[in-house]
């Protein structure tokens, strides 16, 4: 029902090429998310695959038919935008039935379709309220609403929780993940928070000026990114890269190793550097090391709480089957 298939597929805004060719399957069912920074044409893939941009060449597939050519409301799709784009004067159960409404759709259908909707997002109590008498996220929670009750082939959402607070992204991310579990319906989502990425995924694709640099899992992202952007760009806290000597005792142009693979001692170690800042979160502590002739800082990850205040002389040991090796392009060895 919702595979999408990107054949040779470009976009340039005059001289300009923003998306050189590029190849993508999205199967059937997958929750697959575009990630990058700011600029890197995440957002303009999503809207070609929409019909909300052109393509300069190339095709798009979806469920088995070309869809180059067809119109936006014609491609079985629904979009889920940064902005809620509620209407002010009407009431949730309004604004979730609009798009039936629109197609003509009977009300006794279009009641069931809303009434399931909202069940499944928790929004019945909240039915005859309007926008204003809500919080963000529930305004957000009827924006999918909206998109839901089209039953469509997929899902596109273009970060959709980067107006909400930080406790309300995570409980929204949550629940678009089990609303992924419960549909079983193909979903593509942007992003510039490798957090979001990694947390709901199970197909990841990273892109760079346009340019597909990795597709996978987050966890083969993690642990076997092919090149140095990927690296750096997957994992919070980031990965720590050094050149220099170090890099060429193991053969490569950098070496990187994450936060967590790195042991902390008080006495001994491989490398010698003083406690920067210290980030005591209960659970982890973070501690950002100076001072050690190579990197201007290198964070370390420790499980639990560790007795470090800034100053402190610490040593540190890479754990050897845990660093990544790059050549000069920063390309994985």
């Amino acid at each position: 029902m919702g595979r999408i298939q990107l054949r040779n597929v470009t976009k340039s805004f005059g001289d300009v090429q923003v998306i050189p060719p590029l190849d993508l399957t999205i199967e059937d069912g997958e929750f697959a998310v575009f990630v990058g920074p700011s600029g890197c044409g995440k957002s303009t893939l999503l809207r070609m695959i929409a019909g909300l941009e052109d393509l300069t060449s190339g095709e798009i597939e979806i469920d088995g038919k070309i869809a180059t050519n067809v119109p936006p409301a014609q491609r079985g799709l629904a979009m889920v935008f940064q902005s809620y784009a509620l209407y002010p004067h009407m009431t949730v159960r309004k604004n979730i039935a609009f798009p039936l409404r629109m197609a003509k759709m009977s009300k006794a259908e279009t009641d069931q379709r809303v009434e399931t909707a909202a069940k499944s997002l928790n929004l019945m109590d909240y039915l005859d309220r309007k926008p204003a008498d809500l919080s963000g996220g529930q305004r957000q929670r009827v924006a999918i609403g909206r998109a839901i009750v089209r039953e469509p082939s997929a899902f596109l959402f273009d970060e959709p929780l980067s107006n909400l607070d930080a406790a309300l992204r995570v409980g929204m991310r949550l629940e678009i993940g089990e609303l992924h579990e419960r549909l079983k319906t193909t979903m593509i989502y942007v992003t510039h928070d490798q957090v979001e990425a990694m947390t709901m995924a199970n197909k990841i694709i990273v892109l760079r000026a346009g340019v597909i640099e990795q597709v996978g899992s987050p966890l083969e992202l993690y642990h076997k990114p092919q090149n140095e952007f990927v690296a750096g760009f997957i994992g919070s806290p980031k990965m720590n890269f050094l050149k220099g000597d170090e890099a060429a005792k193991h053969g490569a142009s950098t070496i990187g190793i994450r936060p967590e693979h790195i042991d902390v001692s008080l006495t001994q170690g491989a490398w010698k550097g003083r406690v920067g800042v210290a980030e005591h979160l209960g659970s982890d502590t973070f501690i950002h090391v100076h001072d050690t002739g190579l990197a201007d800082v290198l964070t370390v990850r420790v499980i639990g709480d560790v007795s470090v205040k800034h100053g402190d002389t610490i040593y540190l040991t890479p754990q050897g089957d845990q660093i990544h090796k790059f050549d000069a392009e920063g390309l994985k060895q």
